[in-house]
């Protein structure tokens, strides 16, 4: 039986309703019963027809994409693999199983190749009421917005009525048993779709004391570039006992707001540095706040509207530091603030490949650091953590070890190929030394650029000695600013294709570090031009070729 007082809501909630919004309620009342007639479960023994989608901007997507296909196929499913740039999004109607491996970049987008695809979803709304999808997303725990690519997909796919067969599963950095069990669960038929508002689960949830802190004092810190140059790159030795790592690790750390910052912005808010505070459940004294622990160099536009609102007034849509958003848009009273505090988002870390082996350099963790500069209307500016390391000639540093799988060295006995210009040399001094230390017999050559030679040679000692003791066994230079016409990594490469190609054939890996655009774009199309252009194949069969590499686990990128 049921109440007087509930049978009342109940009629009022069911007379007005349409026909669909009846099915919806009978749908969902009969869930609640355990019944559950309309609920999105996998058969058990059914062979599936899968698309695995992948959008990923380091590699790692594909990799995993690739991994559960292949376990998909023992299972006697029919898997497809595609990139999300190459898959038409017009398709996704007539799937049967659509699920998307995906990653987060920047400030919680979704990779640059899968951006098409998101954006197909937002502004033509598919009717995709067929679609029965899943979504497993890449990401690291330690920046704000972990997994947010993943989580957008999601949601998106909802929204244009697709049918949830497994709660979205959130990665962290050593993602791939976690992965794999995700999947496995899916296809044995137990996924577990829920309503909209269950949350995601988390493999590696964010847990920062987890994640292992070191301290680390610097014992050495030199300018790598001569005089003359119009760069500066510190190579910055750590001494850090018990420090535990491998060759392919990056070093994550938060930097400080400069101290000149933080008191420029409490003259302008008219605060005292010692004012207690409250952010996200935590007293500290505002000072502390705004230099160790907020973003205030650089705000995103979700930021900067979230201050729009508190002080009232229309800011145009753009990225731009609090100290000139407080000029520009000035607080009514000082006691906003405060509530301007609450909406900015803690530092994001910053990771530097590792340039150091733990077998050359037992208890020490070496870095490679550019400082960034720029220039915004005319005033010249750095990047808040390349300057403030090169700044840290005595200090003590607090750090995390972010792990790197998708980035190691080949067995000892196999040949590898490094393509590394300008700071993306530190993995590969880090490999070289790994590699020297335990007497790999596998053979080395290394690709290496920069503006010019007399005064941009990163690590030109160390690389001559590899020569001399044949821990190299090919070098190659560009120095893009020594004549008229700029020569990159990529014209070596060109010069020396048919050795390269040599080298792939005998079995060689192939690893890239560096910038994302425009280096690792061109090194790449490079490649596939030799590979083409040695094989005397279709350009078509030179692209399955580095596919091949990459499922092999033969061609490694570590770009930024």
């Amino acid at each position: 039986m049921i109440t007087t007082e509930r049978n009342t809501v109940l009629q009022q909630l069911v007379s007005g309703a349409s026909h669909d919004e009846l099915v919806w309620i009978s749908g969902y009342l009969s869930g609640l019963l355990g019944q559950q007639p309309n609920r999105a479960v996998l058969p058990h023994s059914a062979s599936l027809n899968i698309t695995l989608a992948y959008g990923t901007e380091t590699g790692n997507s594909k990799a995993l994409a690739h991994k559960l296909a292949a376990l998909g196929k023992r299972q006697k499913h029919k898997m497809k693999v595609v990139a999300l740039d190459q898959y038409k999004p017009t398709q996704l109607a007539g799937e049967a199983l659509f699920i998307a491996v995906v990653s987060t970049q920047g400030d919680g987008d979704p990779p640059i190749a899968a951006q098409r695809f998101f954006d197909y979803l937002i502004q033509e709304q598919p009717d995709l009421a067929g679609l029965q999808f899943a979504v497993l997303a890449l990401g690291d725990s330690s920046y704000p917005r972990f997994c947010q690519a993943g989580i957008d997909l999601d949601q998106l796919l909802r929204q244009n009525k697709a049918t949830r067969v497994q709660k979205p599963l959130l990665c962290d950095t050593d993602y791939e048993s976690a992965a794999i069990a995700w999947f496995d669960q899916l296809l044995t038929g137990l996924g577990d779709p829920d309503g909209q508002s269950v949350p995601p689960m988390l493999a590696n949830a964010p847990a920062g004391p987890a994640k292992k802190v070191y301290a680390g004092g610097i014992t050495r810190h030199i300018n790598l570039n001569d005089r003359g140059s119009d760069k500066a790159t510190y190579h910055i030795e750590i001494a850090a006992p018990g420090i535990a790592y491998q060759p392919g690790d990056a070093l994550a750390l938060v930097p400080e707001n400069p101290a000149t910052l933080v008191e420029d912005l409490l003259a302008l808010t008219g605060t005292y540095a010692t004012q207690e505070v409250s952010y996200r459940g935590q007293q500290r004294p505002v000072y502390t706040l705004l230099q160790k622990e907020l973003n205030i160099s650089w705000l995103p536009e979700r930021v900067v509207a979230a201050y729009a609102a508190i002080v009232q007034q229309e800011i145009p849509e753009t990225k731009i530091g609090l100290k000139d958003l407080l000029k520009i848009y000035p607080l009514k009273a000082p006691a906003q603030f405060e509530e301007v505090l609450q909406v900015l988002e803690p530092m994001a870390p910053r990771q530097y490949s590792i340039a150091s082996s733990p077998a050359a350099h037992p208890g020490e963790i070496h870095l490679t650091v550019a400082l960034d500069t720029f220039s915004v209307a005319g005033e010249v500016r750095h990047g808040l953590c390349s300057h403030y390391l090169s700044l840290q000639e005595d200090s003590v540093l607090s750090f995390r070890i972010h792990t790197n799988n998708r980035f190691r060295l080949p067995p000892e006995n196999k040949d590898m190929i490094m393509i590394g210009p300008g700071t993306g040399i530190a993995p590969f001094r880090a490999f070289l030394n790994e590699r020297d230390a335990d007497g790999a017999i596998g053979r080395n050559w290394l690709f290496f650029g920069d503006r010019n030679f007399t005064t941009d040679f990163l690590y030109q000692t160390e690389i001559q000695s590899w020569l001399e003791t044949g821990l190299l066994s090919r070098f190659n230079a560009a120095f893009s600013r020594d004549q008229e016409e700029k020569i990159y990594v990529q014209h070596r490469m060109e010069e020396h294709g048919a050795e390269l190609y040599k080298w792939l054939g005998e079995g060689a890996y192939l690893y890239i570090c560096g910038a994302r655009v425009p280096m690792a774009a061109d090194v790449e199309a490079t490649l596939l031009r030799i590979i083409a252009r040695e094989s005397g194949e279709s350009t078509e069969a030179a692209q399955q070729f580095l596919e091949q590499l990459e499922t092999e686990g033969r061609y490694l990128k570590d770009v930024y």
